[in-house]
C-alpha cells in the first residue's frame, strides 16, 4: 500500500469518527453543525500541513538524488579521464 493511500484512509477514517462522534453527542443541532465545521477545518489544516511536509520530503530527496548523480558523473568523468592519460603515456 502506497503511502498517499494509507494517509488518505488515515485522514477519512478520523474525519469520519470526528463527524459520527459530534453527531451522537447531545448538543443542538446549531451547536453539532459548528462542531462539524470546526473538525473539518482543523482535518483540512492537518491534511495540509501533512501534504506540505510530504512535498518538502519529496523535494529534498530529489535534491539529494541530483547532487548525487552529478558527484557520480563528476568521478566518472574524472576517472574516464585519468584512463585517458594512463593510455596515452602507455603508448609513447
Amino acid at each position: 500500500m502506497s503511502a498517499g493511500k494509507l494517509l488518505t484512509g488515515v485522514l477519512l477514517g478520523a474525519a469520519a469518527g470526528a463527524v459520527l462522534g459530534v453527531l451522537f453527542a447531545p448538543d443542538k443541532g446549531t451547536e453539532t453543525r459548528k462542531k462539524i465545521a470546526k473538525k473539518g477545518s482543523d482535518l483540512t489544516d492537518k491534511f495540509k500541513r501533512k501534504m506540505s511536509d510530504l512535498v518538502d520530503d519529496i523535494a529534498t530527496h530529489y535534491e539529494d538524488a541530483k547532487d548525487e548523480a552529478v558527484k557520480l558523473a563528476e568521478t566518472g568523468k574524472e576517472k574516464a579521464n585519468s584512463l585517458k592519460s594512463d593510455a596515452r603515456h602507455a603508448l609513447s
